[in-house]
């Protein structure tokens, strides 16, 4: 889902920076008045970097991976990922070419915002209709993943609609192209997050009230 530079323009790209920044900006304040989850904050960035960095090609200017953004959204909260992804994608756009400076906003939205969000509703609406722990979480997961995707499509087709069909039908088409990869590529996010968390459960020394119980699923 990393946007390269110069496919968006300009005052689209400025664009999706502001609608950003009221979401990093809280995501900063967040990671300041955090003491006692210096590591969690460290395992969610590092788990995000690692897996946005396992890319896949995909639609001209873009790529397809798992999003990483399901373990920071149980571990430290879905707002402080704007402030995790930011660092993550500008780390990246700088010294690995995957993405750019100027769509950084747009790659924050739909990487920090739109995916940790959405998988933070599906999962505690799982919780509530008492779909239970693991299954909740893997189809947040999935969704969130899916929708960080569509967030992309969505950006891409307001820059580059179709010729007859417009956003609609651009957004269609990126949508339809990331689907092939990203479909299987979220199915296997869910269960390698799982499986994360409850090594991180079982491992001696970790208190987390996010963790409590996962040690014993």
């Amino acid at each position: 889902m990393h946007i390269s530079e110069g496919f968006l323009p300009l005052k689209q790209a400025a664009l999706w920076a502001v609608a950003a920044a009221p979401f990093l900006a809280r995501g900063v304040r967040h990671i300041e008045g955090t003491h006692e989850n210096r590591y969690f904050l460290a395992a969610s960035a590092g788990y995000l970097f690692t897996l946005t960095a396992l890319k896949l090609p995909s639609v001209a200017g873009s790529s397809s991976h798992a999003t990483g953004v399901a373990l920071g959204t149980v571990l430290v909260g879905p707002a402080v990922l704007p402030a995790l992804s930011l660092i993550v994608l500008l780390f990246q756009a700088l010294l690995t070419a995957h993405g750019g400076l100027t769509t950084l906003g747009a790659n924050v939205f739909s990487l920090g915002v739109a995916g940790p969000w959405v998988t933070w509703l599906v999962w505690r609406g799982g919780l509530r209709i008492g779909l239970g722990e693991r299954p909740a979480l893997a189809v947040g997961t999935v969704i969130g993943s899916l929708s960080t995707y569509a967030c992309t499509s969505l950006q891409l087709a307001l820059a580059h609609p179709d010729t007859q069909g417009g956003v609609n039908t651009a957004f269609a088409r990126f949508a339809a192209v990331f689907s092939v990869t990203q479909i299987p590529v979220a199915v296997v996010e869910a269960m390698f997050t799982l499986a994360v968390l409850q090594v991180m459960a079982r491992t001696p020394g970790m208190r987390h009230q996010a963790l409590a119980g996962w040690a014993r699923r």
